[in-house]
């Protein structure tokens, strides 16, 4: 049976004692701008649907969503084109190989990426956003996390956005292998712009969990009783969560925790227990495949404290 979290300090223990997990890990340092991230912060929220929340660590500070937006974008493209459409272009399966490998798609026939979650997956669906122009599509990716989070003032974090931009030579050459394959179709700056912006987007653990709430609730507010995503939409971007979420180490968190989540190489994981709570951390060492290193570890003692996992009977 799943517990609950009773309080601010209750969960500041749990934080303390993976905290220490950080001296074994590092900062993503192929993004320039992310390398000015403090390696041994730790923060985490948890998010109910009937508003209540919990929160401990370094909980101001801010984070960039980076590969979390791969399932807000997901959701949208699903939203705007269509399942049939977007799983015409991308794939539904797993993959051993790390988020950016291109190696998969010269190999696989047709030569479409494996799943949203990975690089070329996500370029693929970012590309389906509908828009006139790369700015109005940005503005209804901004709009749609802003709903979610219940924070009016989300933005992104432009140093981010154009360190990014500018170290993006892998993600180009995703793409123009893409539009080669002819799965893209646009101008590959106006994607790669699209691209790193929605990588920037900023928030703390508090907005993370709200987003993840909604999800877990099947893509309603509750509070608000709006049913931002329809239900079957978050129901396919919480498989992906599961199966693909968290790059090359997703079955491993499945055996070891057990509920749907996304992680970001800023240090940013949003989980979604079906039914319960949204949780959000953020904690910037990272392991060797890209994953908060202490929020890995934040997550397992919480799974376990509070009997988190959707596989428990």
């Amino acid at each position: 049976m799943v517990s609950q979290c009773r309080s601010n300090k209750e969960l500041q223990q749990l934080v303390d004692e993976a905290k220490e997990y950080t001296k074994q890990g590092k900062v993503a340092d192929y993004i320039p701008a992310l390398k000015k991230a403090k390696p041994d912060d730790l923060s985490v929220a948890i998010s109910y649907p009937d508003g209540k929340g919990f929160c401990a660590g370094d909980v101001n500070d801010k984070l960039t969503l980076q590969s979390i937006s791969k399932v807000l974008t997901l959701a949208m493209a699903l939203m705007d084109k269509g399942e049939d459409y977007v799983f015409s272009y991308v794939g539904k399966e797993p993959t051993g190989d790390p988020f950016n490998s291109i190696a998969k798609l010269e190999t696989n026939r047709p030569s479409k990426p494996l799943n949203p979650m990975i690089n070329a997956g996500a370029l693929t669906v970012t590309h389906m956003i509908s828009g006139k122009s790369v700015d109005e599509r940005f503005e209804r990716i901004l709009r749609f996390v802003r709903g979610m989070a219940q924070n009016p003032d989300i933005g992104f974090n432009e140093e981010v956005a154009r360190s990014e931009y500018e170290t993006s030579d892998l993600n180009r050459s995703l793409s123009y292998f893409l539009r080669q394959q002819d799965v893209i179709h646009e101008k590959i700056e106006d994607l790669i712009e699209l691209y790193t912006k929605q990588c920037a987007i900023e928030m703390d653990c508090k907005d993370l969990a709200r987003i993840g709430c909604v999800f877990a609730m099947n893509g309603k507010d509750v509070l608000t009783d709006k049913q931002i995503i329809p239900e079957d939409i978050a129901r396919i971007c919480k498989t992906f969560m599961v199966t693909c979420g968290m790059y090359n180490a997703s079955g491993e968190f499945a055996i070891n925790v057990g509920i749907p989540a996304k992680s970001g190489v800023s240090g940013g994981i949003m989980g979604s227990v079906p039914g319960k709570c949204g949780i959000g951390i953020y904690g910037a060492a990272l392991d060797e495949k890209g994953n908060s290193i202490a929020g890995i570890k934040l997550l397992e003692m919480m799974a376990k404290k509070y009997s988190l996992s959707m596989f428990n009977i």
